[in-house]
Formats: structure tokens, C-alpha cells, sequence
């Protein structure tokens, strides 16, 4: 089998090192939330998470709740763009087009769209449309709307399809956010639906992530990752590990 630059890429990324942080990754079937503030940089994680898959030939599905979805469009441009300034894979990233291909975005209005219309525009896609998407993501869900009962109307989905979902979720109330063990007070009642909680927070110039809960185990700790303002890249922290709430 020939090993590709791309395939150099896949195997450096650090998502790589969130997959082991995490039980080997998030897995089928299963519910990851990143959690921080608005503004903080949760769709650009996202982004990069989607572009991982997308680099690896597998289909995604992107569902917003925004007025409007052209910023996206324009940060997968750019985290491409980023990604292809790695050493020899401007080349190997001239496909964009034909990556692009491999996503779909879905757009739902943050008010009025029941989970359950959701659910279904996927499954239309997915089964009907027959776009066999082995991820989604879902950026904007207003969780404190939502609830637990929502949140495990999307994990029987996932595990009817086969399939692994990452959501973000905008923190609003008021501080402290955490409770003394990291988790985000507004989303304690969501717990049981949430596989693997990471909680995103300002460090400096720089955005860090904790983990807060792996597969349903409470096990708080810095994943030694953050993310760039610049690049809007996910990358691996340097200097001693930081001190989790």
C-alpha cells in the first residue's frame, strides 16, 4: 500500500491525540459536546474535526442552526488552506472540490426547528438520499431548549445509524460556569445523553480543552490540545500541563 503525504497528515494530526485521550475516539453510536463561551471557538473546532474526516474519505454532515451557513463554507476554505501549508501537501490539497464533495451542510432555524424535523431531513439524507455519512456535526443547538430528552432523541439516531455525533454548545450563564469537578453547570442535567464532554476555555493567547467526561466517566483533565487563534487549527500544547478545575 502506498503511504501518501495526506496519509502523513492524517497520522501527525493532533486529533490523533484526542482520539487516545478519549478512549480511542469518539466511536459510533456516541454524543461529544465541546462546551465553553460564545465566541470562543467551538465551530472552528468543529471544522478542523470534520476536515480530519473528511481528509480520511469519510462523508459528514454538517447541521447549523445559524441565520446563515456562508461562514462555514468560508472557514472549511480556510482550514484547508491552513492544513495545506504542511510541507508537500499543497498538492495533495488541490482536491478540495472533490472533498468538499464527501460534506454536507444543513441549515434549521435556531427557532422552530423540532429535533425530531431534524432528525428525520438526516435520515432522508442519509437512507433516502443515500449520502452515507459516517459523522455529523451540529453547531448551535441551544441546549438549555433542548434538554436531555432531545439530546437522547439524537443519541437512538446515532445508534440506529451507525453513526458518531459532535455538537457545540454556547455556555450562558453566569459565573462560575463549572462546578468544583469542571462540569458546566447549564449542561449537568444532560450528562447521562453525553459520551465525551470537553470544555474549551481562554488560556493566555490561546484556547486550551479539558476533558471533562469520557464515555460516561467522570475524568477531568487538560488533553494537552488547543487550539490557534490564528490558524483556527487544533494543535498539541507545549510547556507542563496546566491545572484542570
Amino acid at each position: 500500500m502506498t503511504f501518501t503525504v495526506k496519509d502523513a497528515l492524517i497520522k501527525r494530526s493532533p486529533l490523533r491525540v484526542l482520539e487516545k485521550s478519549i478512549s480511542g475516539g469518539l466511536g459510533m453510536g456516541n454524543l461529544g459536546v465541546l462546551a465553553s463561551r460564545k465566541g470562543v471557538g467551538k465551530t472552528a473546532c468543529l471544522v478542523h474535526i470534520a476536515a480530519d474526516k473528511l481528509l480520511q474519505g469519510k462523508p459528514v454532515i454538517h447541521v447549523s442552526y445559524a441565520s446563515r451557513v456562508d461562514h462555514i463554507m468560508t472557514w472549511y476554505e480556510d482550514i484547508f488552506r491552513e492544513l495545506a501549508k504542511a510541507p508537500k501537501m499543497s498538492a495533495a490539497l488541490d482536491e478540495f472540490d472533490e472533498l468538499i464533495r464527501n460534506r454536507v451542510i444543513m441549515n434549521f432555524r435556531r427557532e422552530g426547528a423540532r429535533t425530531e424535523q431534524v432528525l428525520r431531513s438526516l435520515e432522508a439524507m442519509i437512507v433516502h438520499a443515500g449520502f452515507r455519512a459516517e459523522a455529523v456535526i451540529v453547531d448551535g443547538l441551544d441546549f438549555a431548549l433542548a434538554g436531555p430528552g432531545e439530546l437522547r432523541l439524537f443519541k437512538d439516531f446515532a445508534g440506529r445509524l451507525g453513526l458518531e455525533v459532535w455538537f457545540s454548545a454556547s455556555l450562558k450563564g453566569e459565573e462560575p460556569l463549572f462546578d468544583e469537578r469542571g462540569v458546566p453547570r447549564e449542561l449537568e442535567p444532560c450528562l447521562p445523553a453525553i459520551d465525551v464532554l470537553i470544555s474549551l476555555q481562554h488560556h493566555g493567547d490561546h484556547v486550551h480543552f479539558n476533558l471533562v467526561q469520557d464515555h460516561g466517566r467522570l475524568a477531568p483533565r487538560d488533553l494537552r490540545l488547543r487550539l490557534d487563534p490564528t490558524t483556527l487549527l487544533i494543535e498539541e500544547a507545549r510547556g507542563p500541563a496546566r491545572q484542570t478545575l
